[in-house]
This record gives C-alpha cells, sequence and structure tokens, in this order.
C-alpha cells in the first residue's frame, strides 16, 4: 500500500547550486506531500532527470559547469523528459533573460525572493496542465543510445531556428552547454558528418523548399538561409544539385 501510495505523489527535482536558496525550498514545499529530489548543478540534476522522471522541475538560471538555459535545452531535446514542466529561479528582473528561458522550453518563472505562495501556486498549476492536458510521452528508449545524441538533436535544433545568422561551433557549443570537441566528435559519430557539412545541407535544401514554395528572389533566400551574398549561394547550389537556383526555380521537378 505505502508502494502505491508513494507512487501517486508528485515528484519534484530541484537543481540549485546554492544550499541556502535549497534550504528555503524544500521548507516551502515541506507542507506538501510531494516526494523531493536534489541537485547542486546542471550536469547533476540533467542526470538525475533522466533517471527518476519527475513531474516537474524547479531550475536555477544561473550556476556553475552546465547553467540553467543549457540544461533547460538538454532536458527538451531528450524525449523521455521533453515533457517535463521546467520552472526557472531567477534573481534577475530582466526580460531578455525571461524571454530566454521561455525560449529554452520553460513554461513560467519565480524570481527570488520568492513567495511561498507564489511558488506552491506555480507548482500546482503547471502539474495540473501537465497530467490534466498533456497526453502520455511513447518512450522509445533505443533511439536514444547517449547523452551524445541529444547534444546533437540540441544542436540541431539550434541551427535550424538561426539558419539565417552566421554560426559558430563556439555558438553552438556555448548555447547547448557543451566543449566545441565533444560537440564535434558527437556530429560526426551519429551523422556522418562536421557540424558544418551538416549545417550547409540544411542551408542548401532549405533554400530549394523556399525556391519552390515562395515568390522570394533568389538574393532574399540567400540571405534567408545564412549567404552572404547571392553569388556564393549560387555556387553553393549548383555544387550540391548541379543546377542553379534560377533553373530550379524554372523546373523543381526536373
Amino acid at each position: 500500500m505505502s508502494m502505491s501510495s508513494n507512487s501517486l505523489r508528485p515528484h519534484l527535482l530541484i537543481i540549485d547550486d546554492r544550499p541556502d536558496e535549497m534550504r528555503l525550498l524544500l521548507e516551502t514545499l515541506r507542507s506538501e506531500d510531494y516526494r523531493i529530489s536534489v541537485a547542486f548543478d546542471g550536469e547533476q540534476g540533467y542526470r538525475r532527470a533522466i533517471a527518476n522522471r519527475p513531474d516537474l522541475i524547479l531550475l536555477d538560471v544561473r550556476m556553475p559547469r552546465l547553467g540553467g538555459f543549457a540544461t533547460c535545452r538538454q532536458l527538451k531535446a531528450y524525449p523521455a523528459t521533453s515533457r517535463i514542466p521546467v520552472i526557472f529561479l531567477t534573481s534577475s528582473n530582466e526580460l531578455s533573460e525571461r524571454l530566454e528561458g521561455l525560449g529554452a522550453g520553460a513554461v513560467d518563472y519565480v524570481t527570488k525572493p520568492f513567495a511561498p505562495e507564489e511558488v506552491l501556486a506555480r507548482i500546482r498549476i503547471h502539474l495540473q496542465l501537465a497530467t490534466g492536458t498533456a497526453p502520455q510521452a511513447v518512450i522509445e528508449e533505443p533511439d536514444i543510445t547517449s547523452h551524445d545524441l541529444v547534444i546533437v538533436r540540441a544542436a540541431m535544433k539550434y541551427m535550424a531556428e538561426n539558419i539565417a545568422r552566421p554560426i559558430s561551433l563556439e555558438d553552438i557549443s556555448r548555447h547547448i552547454g557543451t566543449y566545441e570537441k565533444k560537440l564535434s566528435n558527437a556530429f560526426r559519430t551519429h551523422t556522418g558528418k562536421s557540424v558544418f557539412e551538416y549545417l550547409r545541407e540544411e542551408r542548401l535544401c532549405r533554400a530549394r523548399q523556399l525556391l519552390s514554395t515562395t515568390p522570394l528572389s533568389i538574393h532574399e533566400i540567400a540571405l534567408e538561409v545564412g549567404f552572404s551574398s547571392a553569388a556564393n549561394f549560387a555556387t553553393s547550389f549548383r555544387d550540391r544539385f548541379d543546377t542553379t537556383p534560377s533553373e530550379f526555380r524554372k523546373n523543381p521537378d526536373g
């Protein structure tokens, strides 16, 4: 009976590197019937989320080793944890930081110093939303063979969302919270390509789609997919597809 009752209690994971703030959160949550796990940095929190599959995560924004935004992006790139609601904890009132956190996949923010009633209310709301409206994810464990694949998927998502602007290996690595060498090795292992071979292919395939589905000019399409000039774009397109952008637009099926 106790095991069944325990399994029905919502499970929260708190990830915060400051013991004093962790202690305040634990005191706030003590009155509620939650199971609670804790982690003191992003890497430890990520591993515990993968292992324990909590119902909700409270995640500090600023932490050493792996920051809150990078931790959130990695969790959202992993199918087994992608649906877990993440609430950020922050002492900043900057709109830009809030927008970045929401863009990383968080559902809400709690500003420090927090009011216990607000924390509890936000947790209840997002637990209800998660359990009441979201369908259960079908997890196919063999699809994820390692943390490296999570890194690759997070990098692919970042490149797709920023395809129009110059992207460096440093940008990608910093955004997803890993090292450049680790990212390069993971990409080569799981795609057979370097990061920039993959990015170039994505840009050209996106351009081909735009040529066949939009009235944008070739110059506009070149800028839209991250080329600095129409001439460079045309050369790369011809090398890849053995036809020029203009010729492809006239006969996209042939």
